[in-house]
């Protein structure tokens, strides 16, 4: 699956473009809070932007699209369609609360409310979990991507990958990371909807696959199915989404860097808006596949490599997969910036340095940048050994985003909950989620294992919080001069969302 001289050449061009571009964007970095947070200025527009295309990788665009080819069908889409939902609700009830307080990691939100040792545990979660799970996976498809078309070495991929994107991350920080991101997230979405619409001309039209593919067109499976059942949908899928768009770092960096509370609104809304959307490019081309090439594919992870090479003319296919490469280096630069920044501000500044100078915090943000680079190419080749790329993903994260998920909504439902109850959560939970999937219940799919295990977390700060409450219930007072006027707008529109989502449900259920 070779590409051409030409092909080639506009690759090379549009990446040598878009690093630029980034590098110019971000050549003023006069402080911490410039390099980490943007300047707390981004406009509503570069963050749903910038959202969605570091959201939308190679895991996705390959993972996504070979469970929708090997047996899921349509129903893989509620990571889609369903996350739309939790980012709106999120958006409109979550994000005041983390303006309000002005900081800088979601970490740092822990040790307001449950102390520092609750921080700590939390920033080193998050760091080991960026490089082994989402860090090591998108080298690590990247690296593949790149070996189907210029039949480069896997390893050697792996580092070139590495190389690029840290390197005008650690020049720019969140500045460069939120243009790259803009650039590569339009280009995607203009690309891959060109090759959907060549898919959907090759089918014979949308009615034809459906028809074509009565089976695989289905949004809720039944509870025995081990692919998507349908108990998790309304279970451990939505701890998921909490913890990714909600309290993750990697995503809610682009919120805080928000200029008001209602650009940060409206960003969120717009990348809701855009993850129905993404449906038509992250699912429907491995249905597409299924219809057309599925005597062409061995590999389910296969099926978009192959329906891309096949559907995409000559001359097209170089900016298609500078999209795609745009894509996973969106990814990583998010990851490698938001790990650097958990680094430097949660426990560099806190623990080692805390009068330490602007210059110093961003060189340390760089030095720490550099060590998740070398740390992530050296975990990605580890990864051949697994099948399902998007599933070791999903199964990763579900050691940490329970009990995360668990003691931020008791810290903010809860008000006297002590700080021993979200330390105990945070501990507790991974050797919960470790005992279900490892030795308890191995069969038991991993959504139901989540499930169960922030059962496990919430019941344990609650009684924590019986026994022992605070005196007084915490009181998140404002603690910077952003300005804090929701959007109207985006609560109008957030609501089609849920409204729009819920009819795809009733029309493909």
């Amino acid at each position: 699956m070779k590409i051409g001289l030409l092909d080639t050449l506009v690759f090379i061009t549009f990446i040598a473009g878009v690093i630029a571009v980034s590098v110019y964007a971000s050549r003023r970095e006069r402080n911490h809070e410039d390099y980490f947070l943007a300047g707390r200025n981004l406009k509503w527009w570069v963050i749903g932007i910038s959202l969605i295309a570091s959201c939308l990788s190679t895991e996705q665009l390959v993972g996504m699209n070979g469970q929708a080819f090997g047996g899921v069908g349509l129903a893989v889409a509620a990571w889609a369609l369903l996350a739309a939902v939790a980012v709106v609700v999120i958006a409109l009830f979550f994000m005041p609360i983390f303006l309000r307080l002005g900081i800088y990691t979601m970490p740092e939100f822990l040790e307001y409310r449950f102390g520092p040792a609750s921080r700590t545990v939390m920033a080193l979660y998050m760091m080991v979990l960026y490089v082994v799970a989402i860090l090591a996976v998108v080298l690590f498809t990247g690296a593949t991507a790149l070996q189907a078309l210029f039949g480069l070495d896997v390893l050697l991929g792996v580092w070139l990958l590495g190389m690029l994107a840290g390197g005008y991350t650690i020049f720019g920080g969140l500045k460069a990371v939120v243009w790259s991101d803009f650039i590569q997230g339009i280009t995607l979405f203009i690309c891959g909807g060109v090759a959907t619409w060549l898919g959907l001309q090759a089918v014979g039209g949308f009615g034809n696959l459906v028809s074509e593919n009565q089976d695989q067109f289905h949004l809720i499976l039944p509870a025995s199915h081990t692919g998507l059942p349908w108990t998790g949908l309304v279970g451990g899928i939505w701890i998921a989404f909490f913890f990714y768009w909600g309290f993750n770092q990697f995503i809610t960096q682009r919120t805080l860097a928000a200029k008001s509370l209602a650009h940060g609104q409206k960003g969120m809304v717009l990348a809701a808006v855009l993850l129905v959307v993404s449906v038509l490019i992250i699912v429907l081309p491995g249905l597409m596949s299924h219809q057309l090439y599925s005597d062409e594919i061995s590999e389910p992870d296969q099926s978009y490599a192959i329906f891309v090479r096949n559907i995409m003319p000559a001359g097209l296919r170089g900016i298609f997969f500078a999209a795609i490469f745009g894509a996973l280096m969106s990814s990583l630069d998010s990851i490698l910036n938001s790990a650097s920044t958990i680094f430097t501000m949660d426990l560099y500044r806190r623990i080692l340095r805390p009068g330490a100078s602007d210059k110093k915090l961003i060189q340390v943000g760089r030095i720490s940048t550099t060590a998740f680079v070398v740390a992530g190419c050296l975990a990605a080749p580890l990864l051949a050994r697994f099948g399902s790329i998007f599933a070791y993903l999903q199964s990763s994260w579900g050691y940490i985003s329970p009990a995360i998920v668990g003691v931020f909504v008791v810290g903010i439902a809860v008000r006297r909950a002590p700080p021993v109850a979200g330390l105990a959560g945070l501990l507790v939970g991974p050797l919960c989620y470790g005992l279900l999937v490892n030795a308890l219940a191995p069969d038991l799919h991993f959504l139901h294992s989540m499930l169960l295990t922030l059962g496990v977390v919430v019941a344990l700060m609650l009684l924590i919080t019986a026994v022992r409450p605070l005196p007084d219930a915490v009181r998140f007072e404002p603690l910077n001069d952003i300005d804090l006027t929701p959007s109207a707008g985006a609560k109008w529109v957030g609501g089609g969302v849920v409204i729009a989502v819920a009819l795809l449900y009733l029309v493909y259920r």
